[in-house]
């Protein structure tokens, strides 16, 4: 089978992991991106982001495999938040951050869960000034408040749309989001005025499945690709971490959650939203660089949406929201050389996506085995 090579939109070149550990990608991220058929990605919030942009820099002139790279800033939050995370408490230091960034070559902003109205309208004034757009894992704000405001995409769906939850105030993030998304009506009346705003103003929203699926009680896949992948350490952390989640009975997100993530995912697509995907490789660690992005199409098959339409999902849909779709995105006479060859029949077995034997990414060809084969047992380490 032939398809476009992958366009991850949530595609972090860091790792975090069960236990605390939390590295750059430097190595094994652009090495299982790009054997996994993924030869774009957008970063979507960054902890290092000179060594991101050097890393690109690196890819671009050919001394390092990987895929092709759009550049996101450091997350911003509101004052809850911190960490590595830029902490804006004003409109101003909103806008500094987006020209400082631009400057350096970023062009998306990553807003993150406790970003309030005013500051995230600030930032997304300034991006548009300068010709760089702006996505958010919100809370604080909803959805709907979001597009309201000119937000460019959002990212993970259902799950973070506070749009779900009654008690939520202005400006603050409700503790019981997960909950009351739990029991939320996917298909129901806030479900359709949600993706209404977002259709009727063309916002896109980034799926990332497969970071939440190892969080399901007892929906661990059994891919052992994964687990060879990880440092020693890391693998016996994340398999501990997923015993606690089984034994848990309900999982850490409910499986009643999981679902209704799925079929909001499909309603927003029914309805004419622009839906694309990335792994996000975070949480406990278990949805690596391009394994996961491949996991994201199983679950969009397991969702109801048909191979044609997962493919397009994850490769065409991604690059029409980064603006290079007249380049890539789709397998056309003219197009950048950016193919994916798969071992196997996708149309008959999903899992198939799972079988890259060579990967093309500007007419080169990369080979998958190889590029797997080079980072065994070094994730969470570089």
């Amino acid at each position: 089978t032939l398809i476009p090579g992958l366009v991850g939109m949530h595609d972090h070149l860091f790792y975090t992991a069960a236990g605390g550990r939390a590295v750059q990608m430097g190595y094994t991220g652009p090495r299982l991106y790009l054997g996994s058929g993924v030869t774009t990605i957008r970063t979507t919030g960054s902890r290092s982001p000179y060594a991101e942009i050097n890393l690109k820099d690196a890819i671009d002139h050919g001394f390092a495999p990987g895929p092709r790279i759009h550049i996101t800033a450091p997350y911003i939050t509101g004052t809850q938040g911190g960490g590595a995370m830029a902490v804006i408490a004003s409109p101003d230091a909103a806008r500094r951050f987006v020209a400082y960034w631009g400057a350096e070559g970023a062009t998306w902003i990553k807003a993150y869960t406790d970003i309030r109205r005013s500051e995230l309208g600030a930032a997304i004034q300034e991006a548009h000034k300068r010709g760089m757009k702006v996505t958010g894992h919100l809370c604080s704000v909803s959805f709907q408040e979001a597009v309201g405001l000119g937000i460019d995409n959002l990212e993970h769906g259902m799950l973070t749309a506070s749009d779900f939850d009654a008690s939520k105030k202005q400006d603050a993030c409700p503790m019981t989001l997960m909950t009351s998304v739990g029991a939320a009506d996917p298909n129901g009346s806030v479900a359709q005025q949600t993706i209404r705003t977002m259709v009727q103003k063309g916002v896109p929203m980034t799926s990332t499945l497969a970071v939440y699926e190892p969080f399901v009680a007892n929906r661990a896949t059994k891919d052992e690709r994964t687990l060879n992948a990880m440092d020693p350490e890391v693998r016996a952390a994340y398999l501990k971490q997923r015993q606690q989640i089984d034994s848990s009975g309900t999982g850490w997100v409910p499986l009643t959650a999981f679902k209704s993530a799925m079929a909001f995912d499909r309603a927003f697509v029914a309805a004419g939203g622009t839906l694309a995907a990335g792994v996000d490789p975070t949480g406990i660690g278990g949805a690596l660089a391009g394994f996961g992005d491949q996991r994201n199409y199983e679950l969009f098959i397991e969702a109801g949406f048909t191979p044609a339409q997962g493919v397009q999902i994850m490769s065409a849909n991604g690059a029409k929201i980064l603006g290079v779709a007249q380049t890539l995105g789709t397998v056309e006479a003219g197009k950048l050389a950016d193919l994916v060859v798969l071992q196997g029949d996708l149309t008959a077995d999903p899992s198939v996506i799972r079988s890259p034997t060579i990967v093309f990414k500007d007419g080169v060809g990369y080979d998958a085995a190889k590029l797997i084969a080079s980072v065994q047992g070094r994730v969470g380490v570089n």
